[in-house]
């Protein structure tokens, strides 16, 4: 009987040790993606950003076929600018 406790003691310690050292990879794998999500999220800004960039020379350039949406973009730009200058001057 004490024998049977004592494999069954070992076998929950050995268990355990293993769920603690998984419990440690995943944990280092998930901080692991929230980097790599970070870092994805700025990239995929920057590249929206270097889209809106490009949209905007072809307006100017005449090259575009929506200059529609380019005009709409400039007007959202100076409507930004004048807000910025109105909440400077108080």
């Amino acid at each position: 009987m004490l024998e049977t406790v004592k494999q069954k003691i070992t076998r929950l310690i050995a268990a355990y040790e293993t769920e603690k050292t998984e419990r440690t990879r995943l944990s280092s794998e998930l901080e692991q993606s929230k980097i790599l999500n970070e870092i994805y999220r700025k990239r995929i800004s920057e590249l929206e950003r270097q889209i809106d960039n490009l949209k905007l020379t072809e307006a100017f350039m005449g090259t575009g076929t929506d200059n529609s949406q380019a005009k709409n973009k400039i007007d959202s730009i100076i409507k930004e600018i004048d807000r910025c200058i109105a909440l400077i001057q108080g």
